[in-house]
């Protein structure tokens, strides 16, 4: 069975998105302020059907059914347990289908087994996100931690909002439940530096980056030291300015539509530890796995060897999440097994140990194949001579060396996260990034150097 979807999303640092969407959208909701929900739902869905097409039934078919789980567990005190299961399983059953079944056939074929069919489904974009929102408010209504949403276009305005929709923050609902019925106070100021940020991390270092980290992880590179450490550098600084950026991207324009999204990324690596840097990496993603598998779990209240198992298990289904591959499979067995040897040694390996261990992490993350990823890998760790890979040195051009090694200064110089001080920091620093980041990044979108956000394939 082959589906095939070739619809490229709208990305935020795309013309169509920057000339038209946004302003038509901000124009509609400071217009109509009263029907801003409203506004915001219908925007959200023609964003996402802009990408995903026909699969934006299949978003609104997962609305409605946990729209109507929430209000049923919201009503009833009996077979609560039953209606959370189905709803729980609807949810699994959407991602097991849409992300997972082509990777199990794979599988299954691999081992001899005759008369099954390869499924090749396109993954539509956002699905990992929607997913652990549903999941997550129909847990909490369950629990009684916040009361179900009553207006559908409330909870579609909840789970469609286009700036978390496609590559987060995963927003819990009753971080957000409040801001549905009153928007928070003076976004434009603080949303557009914020947004101005998040543009010129994605357009200006992560696709400045790109092109070097492309050509050494690309099948036939010459797999010299020089060129493995070089592409393994270059895509650890491409995907934090990328994803980070994005999400400075999500919380500025939520704020400027009168929602405040949760922070995302403090300073990665400035972690002193593996497990300071999982408290510092997709922060909303680390806490859903805490909440919701973890704790239930039994978390680290039964003993220490029942913690290294939950650990294990939640990194495996963290590496699982972000994609059906063997190789993601190891990046998060990997990450697991860092963090159980960290409890079983008692003392953190340290910043510098911490960020090497992370850019080897990534390795397996970005390669095509586990044969490749070893291949860079043992060229990392042993010598192997050899100029710079040809296509890496024809990448590695003088600007582009110069933002790889402004960056890697900028994620290795301690201090607070800058998000958050573009946002509400000094005046100076946002009409900075405001009159001068902002319209930088603005040219080189309508130049055309820009590519879409890494995280839109998770």
């Amino acid at each position: 069975m082959r589906i095939l979807v070739d619809c490229p999303a709208m990305s935020f640092a795309s013309p169509l998105f920057l000339w038209f969407f946004m302003p038509a959208t901000l124009v509609a909701y400071w217009l109509l302020p009263r029907f801003r929900n409203g506004i915001v739902a219908v925007a959200s869905l023609v964003f996402y059907a802009w990408g995903a097409g026909a699969y934006t039934l299949l978003l609104l078919s997962a609305i409605a059914v946990n729209y109507a789980a929430g209000r049923v567990l919201d009503r009833i005190e009996h077979r609560r347990t039953a209606v959370l299961v189905a709803a729980v399983a609807w949810n699994l059953a959407i991602l097991a289908v849409w992300k997972y079944a082509g990777f199990a056939t794979q599988q299954i074929r691999a081992l001899g087994v005759e008369g099954v069919p390869l499924v090749e489904l396109a993954l539509p974009i956002g699905i990992s996100f929607f997913t652990f929102h549903h999941i997550s408010y129909v847990v909490d209504v369950y629990r009684r931690s916040t009361p179900a949403q009553t207006s559908v276009v409330g909870f579609v305005t909840y789970i469609a909002m286009f700036p978390q929709l496609v590559a987060g923050p995963i927003v819990r609902y009753h971080e957000i439940s409040g801001q549905l019925a009153k928007p928070v106070e003076g976004g434009l100021a603080a949303g557009f530096p914020r947004f101005a940020l998040g543009l010129a991390k994605k357009v200006v270092i992560a696709d400045s980056l790109a092109p070097i980290a492309d050509a050494a992880f690309a099948p036939g590179a010459e797999m010299s030291t020089v060129t493995a450490w070089v592409g393994a550098l270059a895509y650890t600084l491409q995907i934090y300015f990328d994803f980070s950026g994005y999400s400075d991207m999500a919380i500025g324009l939520g704020l400027m539509i009168g929602f405040r999204l949760p922070e995302n990324f403090d300073r990665p690596y400035s972690a002193h530890s593996i497990t300071d840097f999982w408290r510092r990496w997709h922060m909303s993603l680390s806490r859903w796995f805490r909440d919701y598998v973890y704790i239930p779990l039994g978390g680290n209240r039964h003993g220490p060897w029942r913690t290294y198992r939950n650990l294990l298990t939640i990194f495996v289904l963290c590496g699982l999440w972000h994609g059906a591959d063997w190789t993601f499979l190891v990046w998060g067995l990997y990450h697991g097994v860092l963090l159980v040897a960290e409890r079983l040694l008692r003392v953190p390996p340290g910043r510098l140990v911490t960020f090497l261990l992370v850019v080897f992490g990534w390795v397996p993350f970005r390669a095509e194949s586990l044969p490749a990823a070893w291949n860079m890998l043992g060229a990392m760790v042993t010598w192997r001579p050899g100029p710079l890979d040809e296509f890496v040195a024809h990448a590695a051009n003088p600007q582009r060396l110069a933002v790889f090694a402004l960056a890697l200064v900028v994620v290795l110089l301690p201090g607070r996260p800058l998000g958050p001080i573009v946002a509400t920091g000094p005046r100076p620093l946002r009409a900075a990034v405001t009159w001068l980041a902002a319209p930088y990044a603005a040219l080189l979108v309508a130049a055309g150097t820009f590519s879409p956000f890494l995280y839109y394939q998770f």
